[in-house]
């Protein structure tokens, strides 16, 4: 370690966050915006502000897993490529089981996304008086 390096670990000082407060020395840094570029999001920030940012499954992923879905089942019907002399039945337990497979992972996505509840209104958010940034 060299001399400076160590004159900068001795000016540093401890830094006590609360949650839910801005530090109003932004933790050192010259601003916000340079903070949140170099240090980040505070534990508090961003469980505040990444549910509100937060997506929901976009429709062209919902058409593109429906449509792979049709193609398996076509695909699985007996005219699909049978051999000579083999029969095969229409339907069979793998179609109830793959349902249930699709039924669970439709469930798990859509829990999983929606997990924190639905997103609140921008006048309840005005209304909390909650932290305002500096």
């Amino acid at each position: 370690m060299s001399e400076e390096d160590r004159d900068v670990r001795s000016k540093l000082t401890p830094v006590n966050t609360e949650w839910g407060l801005d530090s109003q020395d932004h933790f050192g840094y010259a601003s916000n915006e340079e903070r949140l570029r170099k240090r980040g999001m505070e534990d508090w920030e961003l469980t505040e502000y990444i549910p509100k940012s937060q997506k929901k499954v976009p429709y062209w992923f919902i058409a593109v897993m429906v449509a792979v879905l049709l193609v398996a089942v076509g695909l699985s019907f007996p005219f699909w490529g049978n051999r000579p002399g083999v029969e095969r039945h229409w339907f069979d337990w793998g179609y109830a089981v793959a349902l249930v497979y699709i039924a669970l992972g439709v469930t798990f996505v859509y829990f999983m996304v929606n997990h924190q509840g639905p997103p609140e209104d921008e006048e309840k958010d005005a209304g909390k008086g909650g932290n305002e940034k500096s």
